[in-house]
């Protein structure tokens, strides 16, 4: 056999490999978008478009009063407002939208789609992402949940002992001074892989916690909280957004895939990238965490994190391929003393 004929046929094998175990599709998330996984599940089942499974996850997780780093229920910044952030990017057409600094509407990422699919623009900030939200029937509300508005009077009490925010340290909870001490930076990202091999994606969040107003993050910044690409794949982040927008990550992370890494080894890359814009000094690095999540166009999958803060918290990330949702740990780059 010439040489030429073995090199064809291996490649046919490796093809055919890949296709037998590839899923139908799949949906990858952030570990908080676990329970709303069978959502997305059965608009891909129907042979819908990545872009609704997706938007169908994560708005579930906008509206969940709970979950308090998204949409209803986000802390907010640090005059007490909620602003949200969100952007979508759908593979097939290489579109995308995005809004940031979104007041009293709480499914952003509906709105980051139909900047997309309505507007010659790619991002609607403030005042104008609210007025483009109302114009399109959305409705104007409150984010603020009892819940979200005594967190952050904590706050506002815990900044000053001045009389006017005078200190009631008696009456918080374990929890809420946990919330202070330590804002959360959390975020929903999400994408998926249609039927017909569409890859889109999504990504979410209200931003840090009591962060000054008017702060944006990755999350709404194409390239940096969330990237798609249909012939290589889809990446997006949460947790510190200013590190993640310094080294463009969810874009470098599709990036690393276009060169042959696998998911896992890409993420693992960019971190990299982020510890040495600080000459891999740890003593710096630990004043923050950040994540990252990888699809590729093979339907393979992965994430980590850059600091393993426990053994017993290990870092985790939602799959599902229609049989079962189910959380998968990530890798790390550094583990906390």
């Amino acid at each position: 056999m010439y040489r030429r004929d073995f090199l064809k046929l291996s490649a046919a094998a490796v093809t055919a490999n890949l296709e037998v175990k590839q899923p139908p599709f799949l949906i990858v998330s952030s570990a908080n978008g676990l329970s709303a996984m069978e959502q997305g599940v059965e608009l891909l089942r129907k042979g819908n478009d990545a872009l609704d499974a997706v938007i169908a996850v994560v708005s579930a997780v906008e509206d969940d009063p709970e979950e308090m780093s998204v949409g209803y229920g986000g802390l907010p910044n640090a005059d007490g407002e909620v602003e949200l952030d969100a952007s979508v990017m759908h593979g097939p057409t290489r579109s995308a939208g995005a809004v940031a600094a979104l007041k009293y509407i709480k499914n952003p990422s509906k709105v980051a789609r139909l900047v997309m699919e309505r507007t010659g623009h790619l991002m609607l900030v403030g005042e104008g992402a609210l007025k483009f939200a109302l114009a399109n029937g959305f409705r104007r509300e409150e984010l603020l949940t009892k819940k979200s508005r005594e967190i952050w009077l904590k706050w506002r009490e815990l900044q000053s002992d001045k009389g006017a925010w005078r200190r009631q340290l008696e009456t918080v909870d374990v929890s809420v001074a946990k919330i202070i001490s330590n804002p959360p930076t959390g975020t929903i990202t999400c994408f998926a892989k249609d039927l017909q091999g569409g890859i889109s994606g999504v990504t979410s969040t209200s931003g840090l916690a009591f962060k000054m107003a008017g702060r944006v993050g990755d999350s709404p910044l194409i390239g940096a909280g969330l990237y798609v690409d249909n012939d290589v794949g889809a990446a997006g982040a949460t947790g510190r957004g200013e590190e993640c927008i310094k080294v463009a990550g969810a874009y470098a992370v599709v990036e690393c895939m276009r060169r042959g890494a696998m998911p896992e080894e890409a993420c693992l890359e960019v971190l990299k990238r982020v510890s040495a814009r600080y000459n891999h000094d740890r003593s710096r690095l630990k004043t923050f965490n950040l994540q990252f999540y990888a699809l590729d166009k093979h339907a393979r999958h992965g994430s980590a994190v850059l600091w393993l803060q426990s053994d017993k918290e290990r870092p985790k990330y939602a799959v599902s391929d229609g049989k079962a949702a189910v959380l998968r740990n990530a890798a790390w780059l550094y583990e906390a003393d």
